[in-house]
């Protein structure tokens, strides 16, 4: 049946509804510049809440996301691409400390802790604007990567810290892997951009620390860390739903990191056959142990937020961007390894992202649901941007040992 054949990894159909979903997930979000570049937050129909502060991460991810419109041939793509750099040259840049703001209030003021996750997303960002040759995104990239390496690379252990204060006097004891998962995100996209090699280099130290963590703990990546990078698996058991610093495991992050684990052992030159082997094995297991705990795991769809350290669901509500991530990981084992398992479940939650979680009526897709599959806003309140779900639709599509921007600017060649 066609209907079903859409959702059929490397089919005619597949490719076609892939491509239309990317369009229509691009067309929803024009609206995100504000007239001096930062990213307005998306509401649910598009439209954007000016009464929210308009974050750093944000507008890199619109910036990124536009570079890939761009290389489809998405009309006005490039305009928007300069909008979000404008943000990051301008309103959203400490110019006195160096850095980036976290963010900036509707009123112009300046929310000034300077963290590792918004300046990966910087790295990133810079980086396929810089691929699309937009002017300005150069020296950017030049910039971010001055500041990274100077401020959030701990070059001894290998590892990026988390937070500093304003002016880079005060550092958070706190450690965590989510600011390190995107910094693996964009080494690899620097190096791919760049051809500067030692930031791939960098990527795959940070993954043999996150390998060693995972498998001493049954596949269950630990998420938080204390200064000295030992681990703290009770981090926010009393706000378990917390945005960022989630309490437990969060099956999507085990599933992303399959991914970028994988897109490294392909890309990494130096590496002998023996250890990329070893590391798409590590893939496999980090996606069997997440899919297993979390997928269809309290009697409904989709792909609950957290479980405890048993692998017993803790929040229930399903992310988009958990989903999104299954999309992508489950296609590139699918072409890495040929099993059909991982085609399969593919299909499957291909399939469930059509019937809950895209939005049929105002677009993109909604970023958080309960467990009874119904759109909520607790902790993901309108469509604050479309990386994770943009990126879905295209890396299916894509050569999976590249970065996104690099695959999608060589498919259009």
């Amino acid at each position: 049946m066609e209907n079903e054949a859409r959702y059929e990894l490397g089919t005619p159909e597949n490719k076609t509804w892939l491509n239309e979903q990317r369009d229509s997930l691009m067309a929803f979000g024009h609206a995100f510049p504000s007239p001096d570049g930062g990213s307005y937050w998306l509401g649910d129909d598009g439209t954007p809440w000016k009464d929210r502060n308009r974050e750093t991460w944000i507008t890199c991810r619109m910036t990124h996301v536009y570079s890939l419109a761009a290389f489809t041939g998405h009309a006005g793509a490039e305009a928007l691409v300069d909008a979000g750099l404008k943000g990051l040259t301008g309103e959203l840049h400490d110019d006195a400390n160096g850095g980036w703001y976290a963010a900036v209030t509707p009123d112009g003021d300046h929310i000034g802790i300077k963290q590792c996750y918004a300046h990966a997303f910087v790295l990133l960002a810079a980086s396929s604007a810089t691929l699309l040759g937009r002017p300005g995104a150069a020296e950017l990239l030049a910039d971010a990567q001055q500041v990274f390496l100077k401020r959030f690379w701990d070059d001894e252990i290998g590892l990026s810290v988390d937070t500093w204060n304003e002016d880079f006097t005060e550092l958070d004891a706190y450690r965590g892997l989510n600011a390190n998962m995107h910094s693996v995100e964009a080494f690899l996209a620097v190096a791919d951009v760049t051809g500067d090699e030692t930031w791939r280099t960098r990527a795959g130290r940070i993954i043999d620390h996150v390998v060693g963590w995972a498998e001493a703990n049954n596949w269950r990546i630990p998420e938080h860390f204390h200064e000295d990078w030992s681990v703290d698996l009770e981090c926010n058991a009393d706000k378990k739903d917390d945005q960022f610093k989630p309490y437990g495991a969060t099956p999507g992050h085990g599933i992303e990191w399959a991914r970028l684990i994988t897109q490294y052992a392909l890309s990494a030159s130096g590496l002998a056959e023996s250890r990329k082997a070893q590391l798409v094995d590590v893939a496999e297991n980090l996606f069997h142990r997440a899919v297993g705990d979390g997928w269809n795991a309290d009697g409904a769809p989709g792909i609950v937020y957290t479980t405890d350290w048993n692998g017993v669901p803790v929040v229930h509500d399903r992310m988009h961007w958990t989903l999104a991530e299954a999309i992508n990981t489950s296609s590139v084992l699918a072409h890495v390894t040929g099993k059909a398992e991982y085609a399969d479940l593919y299909s499957a939650f291909l399939k469930y992202a059509d019937e809950y979680v895209i939005d049929h009526v105002n677009g993109s897709w909604f970023h958080q649901l309960d467990r009874t599959n119904q759109p909520i806003g607790t902790v993901w309140p309108g469509k604050s941007d479309l990386y994770h779900a943009t990126q879905s639709m295209m890396i299916p599509l894509g050569d999976p040992s590249m970065s996104i921007a690099v695959a999608s600017q060589r498919s259009g060649d």
